[in-house]
């Protein structure tokens, strides 16, 4: 399998877009505001932890893991209509995981800056908000992105073929640019929480996948009759599996240590000493 190279703008522990002049603040999702003179009170916001710990436990909603052999055996069961169903979970799970990743990295740094302004760490720390904050604005882009899984099954229907092997290069290009901002936004908060006492791993940065060789694939979808079609659709599985399995570990280092600054261990009921 021809795949490209790999991809060598992950980025580095420099100093690059650190703010000039007057410091700014980061903004963090603020809440949702009501036109008008007289605005109707809302809900209270909800707090920074509880953001990052809901938007940790909806990963089993979102970060769907595939078989590649019960789907191929489902897709020759039904003569190739489960094939309908794959290509609509490609599509799905990587939209809703980016979703959830975006909310759960916004709300780390939100707590992130409260505890540093706690700390008197705002100042120091903000290049490195600034830097997660450019990272962030890329994954808030791709939001926008045609990526209705409903749309593509129907074009599916319509072309069948051609709409996998377009979609497929479009989830191809939309793994290695999402992988490569969250690693920018997790090396950040590495260095962030560091800096607030609690360790948290920083990214491997070449985990960075390059771009599958496109022409390469289709030119071989075509001489095979289709039959190279199938390891494309391996690779369009298992790579995201990868890639979602290795956000789980980084993301549990991540809630952990919000959960140690934003839950400060109780003192034992009973002394040790009895």
């Amino acid at each position: 399998m021809a795949d490209g190279q790999q991809d060598d703008t992950a980025p580095t522990g420099g100093t690059v877009g650190e703010p000039t002049g007057a410091r700014q603040p980061p903004q963090y999702a603020p809440g949702p505001g009501t036109p008008g003179a007289n605005p109707v009170p809302g809900p209270p916001p909800i707090p920074a932890c509880d953001r990052v710990y809901s938007a940790s436990q909806r990963r089993g909603e979102t970060d769907y893991i595939f078989d590649y052999w019960t789907a191929l055996g489902w897709t020759v069961l039904t003569l190739g209509i489960y094939a309908l169903y794959v290509f609509y979970q490609l599509i799905r799970r990587m939209r809703d995981h980016t979703a959830r990743r975006i909310e759960l990295f916004d709300a780390t740094l939100a707590f992130g800056w409260d505890e540093a302004g706690r700390r008197g760490l705002q100042d120091e720390l903000t290049p490195s908000f600034q830097r997660a904050a450019v990272h962030m604005d890329v994954l808030r882009r791709m939001t926008g992105d045609f990526r209705e899984p409903v749309i593509w099954v129907v074009l599916a229907i319509i072309a069948r073929g051609i709409a996998e092997l377009i979609g497929f290069i479009f989830l191809d290009k939309d793994l290695v640019k999402h992988d490569r901002a969250e690693v920018g936004v997790e090396y950040e908060l590495s260095l962030i929480f560091g800096r607030l006492g609690q360790a948290v791993p920083a990214p491997d940065q070449a985990r960075v996948k390059g771009e599958n060789n496109y022409v390469g694939r289709i030119v071989a979808t075509i001489l095979s009759l289709g039959i190279y079609l199938f390891w494309w659709y391996y690779n369009q599985m298992n790579d995201p599996n990868r890639h979602f399995e290795g956000n789980w570990l980084q993301e549990d280092a991540m809630v952990a240590a919000v959960r140690a600054l934003c839950e400060p261990a109780q003192p034992p009921l009973f002394s040790p000493e009895g």
